[in-house]
């Protein structure tokens, strides 16, 4: 296989820095042992420079949250005509607004907790306190209370009592000015990767068995916290309905390359869609390399794979 060039894009300005970091350094260190000149840079003011001086034959974008998922330095890589790993700028933008993903899921038949999206705004001017009443009234308790954009379960919380909103609401309004509120659904928590290097396929699903029964940031990143279990221990016929739900998903939202759908199975056997993420996370805990690894697939070999289909994809356009 040709030697290419590849730049792993990481770290950055967002709330998840640091765990874009550490996705960084391993989908590195695997791209190496795959045989790739890596180049390891962080984002900033001098990326663009970067590219246009000394430009790889492709970029891999190991960025979590702000302007790695939301389509920005998407966009940026789009402008230079840099091929790159993964969802086109557009469709960034469109996965990283959980509400409008959301919509879009349901509007196609998929389930989907029921929500509301409020910006601070209108809790200020109509009354913080009514509006809440409002949101409980209408969606029940327990709530997940989460912000409408961002990754890694930061400022979410499971909201199970009336008193606990504003505090929940405070912590969520720290990280977006726009609160999504959805109601908690019971149930087995599931990670459904999909991957396209030549086909388009969904890998085995992840099942999350967090201590706390919550899957929050602080489970994600710590180690022996959570019990993980893949292919998830669930009948064949849910597994298979998993697969489909995620291929829905990716290609409904105009996903590119690879995604990850979370979900719940719920007591009825539903698959609630909770979001769908464009950036995986690659670190230790993370479930896209678990998936990878159960069906017998190496993290820096399927990687090199969507390198040379990025390349190819700018041979043509």
């Amino acid at each position: 296989m040709i030697e290419r060039t590849v730049a792993v894009l990481a770290g950055g300005l967002s709330h998840e820095r640091e765990v874009s970091l550490r996705s960084g350094r391993r989908l590195a260190t695997a791209l190496r042992a795959a045989g790739a000149d890596v180049r390891e840079w962080d984002v900033d003011g001098a990326l663009v420079t970067r590219l246009r001086s000394d430009p790889p034959d492709a970029v891999a974008i190991a960025l979590h949250g702000g302007e790695g998922e939301n389509g920005s330095v998407q966009a940026v890589l789009e402008l230079l005509d840099v091929p790159f790993v993964g969802t086109p700028a557009q469709a960034c933008r469109r996965a990283w607004d959980k509400p409008t993903a959301k919509a879009e899921l349901a509007g196609a038949g998929l389930d989907t907790p029921d929500w509301v999206a409020l910006p601070h705004a209108t809790f200020r001017a109509l009354g913080a306190q009514a509006v809440l009443d409002a949101m409980v009234d209408r969606l029940g308790l327990p709530l997940m209370v989460k912000p409408d954009q961002g990754g890694s379960a930061l400022g979410a919380q499971v909201v199970t009592a009336r008193s606990e909103l504003p505090a929940a609401m405070v912590s969520c309004l720290a990280y977006s000015d726009t609160v999504l509120a959805e109601r908690f659904v019971r149930g087995t928590e599931v990670a459904v990767t999909v991957v396209d290097d030549g086909t388009v396929r969904a890998l085995p699903a992840v099942e999350i068995d967090a201590r706390g029964g919550v899957y929050d940031y602080t489970a994600r990143y710590t180690p022996g916290t959570v019990s993980f279990h893949c292919p998830a221990r669930l009948d064949d016929d849910t597994l298979s309905r998993l697969e489909e739900t995620a291929l829905a998903a990716h290609h409904l939202l105009g996903l590119r390359d690879v995604s990850r759908t979370d979900a719940v199975v719920d007591s009825d056997g539903r698959i609630q869609v909770l979001e769908v993420n464009v950036s995986p996370g690659i670190t230790e805990t993370s479930l896209l390399p678990m998936s990878v690894r159960a069906a017998g697939m190496e993290l820096g070999r399927l990687y090199s794979s969507l390198v040379e289909r990025a390349i190819a994809r700018s041979r043509f356009t």
